[in-house]
């Protein structure tokens, strides 16, 4: 959030010098210059409009037409968010607004500046950023989580930034380890990540490039690969073969089971036993949904018992199945094709449901199977024709991690599998 802008007065005091004599000393008294103008931070409240806001800033009523006509040029007023900051510049002794900072988000923002005619004229700030490289290593005593999050090696790094690189390392290794689970006392892991980096320091973006972790003594690891560059690639071992699977296993991050698949349940709704044939998810309303693999959707809308549900259609005639939407995410219209891991819904509770969590299934051609259960197909290895890159990324990387205490250790695992 950016504060007022203020130009602090200069105390002058000189001496006469010649060389390195000091032939006479003039106190000068102090100079104090008046800040040329002022800036005042405020924030959009929810259900508050940017007319409204306007007006409480006080700007004159017969400029708010040509203000939102010259801003509808590179934002909509309707559309900004709550808690969006608005910065009014007030010029001269009589503080008249002769600039306005919109944020539209945490990129982007619409500058308004009146011209020499008093007219307001609109511009499009981009926020600038830059790359880092970020650097992790830790033994784990209780959980990844905490492991994490309270490591001095990242106090630097925002939380949200830190929670972002737990929630990669489990969507990585999530076939591999079960984070819940199987974690133990004693266990380690390194990484870097390549990130995108904002002014006030929060991630943009980032990128897992490299990462190690060792559970009960066995090493998995996974490099990042993405041979054309358009941000598809995916991660795979040391002999390239791919870490993840052509399904993810769950839908939703930071999520508990709250509903097993079993052919007989007492539904709290009906109060009668019947098939429960999918897998209960329990998580706030709202929580982003995202499709497991690959797909088109073949139904998007209303069913009573499901409430809000979308079908996808995956290959090998598996379909997906996700219920109880609070709403459907944007580009998910029937026949819209998805990526895996693209937000596709958000968790609500309609239809028969006593609570917020999303309701998964699965069906193959032969009928509802076990999503936790289900042998799902691999991931494709590094294509062929790839090979020859593929080495050289995954010795580069491999690289990185070897800056990391332990990298003699990971040297004679990498050395061993050669």
């Amino acid at each position: 959030m950016a504060g007022a802008i203020v130009v602090a007065g200069v105390l002058l005091a000189g001496a006469l010098r010649t060389g390195t004599e000091v032939r006479s000393e003039i106190p000068i008294e102090g100079v104090f210059a008046e800040a040329p103008f002022r800036e005042e931070v405020r924030e959009l409240a929810f259900g508050t409009t940017l007319g409204q806001l306007l007006r409480e800033a006080g700007l004159e009523s017969n400029d708010h037409h040509e203000f939102l006509l010259a801003f509808r040029e590179h934002g909509s007023p309707q559309r900004l968010r709550a808690g969006a900051d608005v910065i009014f510049r007030r010029q001269g002794e009589e503080e008249r607004i002769d600039q306005v900072q919109v944020e539209l988000d945490a990129d982007r923002r619409v500058v308004l500046r009146r011209d020499q005619a008093g007219r307001w004229q609109a511009g499009l700030e981009v926020l600038p950023t830059m790359v880092d490289t970020v650097y992790a290593v830790g033994e784990i005593a209780t959980s990844l989580w905490n492991a994490i999050m309270d490591s001095p090696e990242l106090d630097a790094v925002p939380r949200g930034d830190r929670r972002n690189f737990i929630d990669d390392l489990d969507r990585v290794f999530q076939w591999e380890v079960d984070f819940h689970r199987e974690i133990q006392p004693g266990d380690s892991f390194r990484f870097v990540v390549e990130r995108v980096k904002r002014p006030d320091g929060s991630m943009k973006s980032g990128q897992l490039l490299a990462a190690e972790l060792v559970n009960d003594g066995d090493p998995h690891h996974a490099i990042w690969f993405d041979p054309n560059g358009d941000g598809e690639g995916s991660w795979y071992n040391l002999e390239g073969e791919s870490v993840r699977k052509a399904f993810l296993l769950r839908p939703l991050k930071f999520s508990r089971i709250s509903s097993r698949f079993t052919m007989s349940r007492f539904h709290p709704i009906l109060r009668r036993w019947r098939a429960h044939r999918g897998v209960d998810y329990a998580a706030d309303a709202g929580t982003p949904i995202e499709a497991t693999a690959d797909g088109v959707v073949t139904r998007r809308g209303w069913n009573e018992s499901y409430g809000r549900v979308i079908d996808l259609r995956h290959g090998n005639g598996i379909l997906t199945r996700y219920a109880h939407m609070q709403g459907f995410a944007q580009g998910t219209e029937v026949g819209s094709r998805i990526r895996q891991g693209q937000v596709i819904g958000y968790v609500g509770m309609t239809g028969m449901a006593t609570g917020p969590h999303l309701h998964y299934e699965m069906h193959t051609r032969a009928g509802p199977v076990d999503p936790l259960s289900v042998d799902l197909p691999p991931a494709e290895p590094v294509p062929a024709e790839a090979l020859a890159q593929w080495e050289l990324i995954r010795d580069a990387h491999l690289t990185l991690l070897m800056r990391l205490p332990g990298a003699d250790l990971l040297n004679f695992r990498y050395a061993d599998q050669q």
